[in-house]
């Protein structure tokens, strides 16, 4: 369990940042901007994930391996 978590934290994070990178340089990456119903909220998607993102690496560290 402790991997998924870190796994999908992991995830969340690099799709945070790089809805920032998307954000601020006008690079087509993330999946943030390919959802339809957060246009104007991007950023404030992207953040979100990466608060959900470090979340998800606190709660797998609180688990035990295995």
């Amino acid at each position: 369990m402790k991997e998924l978590l870190e796994f999908l934290g992991l995830l969340a994070v690099i799709q945070g940042v790089m809805g920032l990178v998307h954000e601020f340089t006008d690079w087509k990456w993330g999946l943030v901007q390919k959802v339809g119903f957060l246009d104007g909220a991007e950023v404030y998607a992207s953040v979100a994930l990466l608060v959900l993102g470090a979340a998800l690496f606190a709660a797998a560290e609180s688990r035990k391996p295995g």
